[in-house]
C-alpha cells in the first residue's frame, strides 16, 4: 500500500524516528482540503504510546477538511548538524501518515493537553493557567500512524 523509500542507503531507523517526533517541537500537516488543494499547516505535537496528539481550535479549515477526510500526512525535521569542515547541514526527517480523530472527552483533553503543555510552557503553574483559562475552547487531535519512514539527508 505504502512505497518503499527510493535511497534506502539515508533511511534512518524506527527508534531515530520516534526519537525525533519526540524530541522536535513542530511539524507540518497536510490534508486533502477544499476543492481538491492540499491544505498544509505547521502544528506542535507530543508523541505518546505510538500516536501523535495536536491541539487547535473546535472550529476551522483544518476540522473540515478532517471532517471529510481524516488521512493526512505529516512531516518533522531537525535542526541539523553539519560534519567538520563542510557547509552542508545533514537534516533527519520524519514523515508519517495516518488517521486523524478527534477526541471528545473532557477528561482525556485536559489530560492530553496537560501533557503538550508540558513540553512548551516554561513552567508547570503555567500550564495549569492556561487549562484553566481555555480548556473549553480546546479541541484535542489523536494521529493514528498507519506508516513511517525517516531519512538522513545532505544538502549538498
Amino acid at each position: 500500500m505504502f512505497r518503499e523509500m527510493r535511497r534506502l542507503k539515508q533511511q534512518i531507523s524506527e527508534q531515530e524516528c520516534v526519537e525525533i517526533l519526540q524530541n522536535e517541537p513542530r511539524g507540518v500537516m497536510a490534508v486533502y482540503g477544499e476543492d481538491g488543494y492540499p491544505y498544509a499547516f505547521p502544528m506542535n505535537h507530543i508523541y505518546l504510546d505510538g500516536k501523535l496528539y495536536f491541539h487547535g481550535a473546535k472550529e476551522g479549515h483544518k476540522l473540515d477538511a478532517l471532517a471529510m477526510n481524516d488521512k493526512v500526512s505529516f512531516t518533522v525535521m531537525d535542526q541539523g548538524f553539519r560534519k567538520d569542515g563542510e557547509w552542508a547541514l545533514n537534516i533527519k526527517s520524519v514523515i508519517l501518515f495516518g488517521r486523524v480523530r478527534k477526541i471528545e472527552d473532557m477528561a482525556e483533553t485536559e489530560e492530553l493537553v496537560r501533557k503538550l503543555a508540558l513540553k512548551y510552557y516554561p513552567t508547570p503553574e503555567s500550564v495549569e493557567e492556561g487549562i484553566r483559562k481555555s480548556i473549553t475552547r480546546v479541541q484535542m487531535l489523536e494521529l493514528t500512524i498507519d506508516h513511517m519512514t525517516g531519512k538522513l539527508v545532505n544538502e549538498s
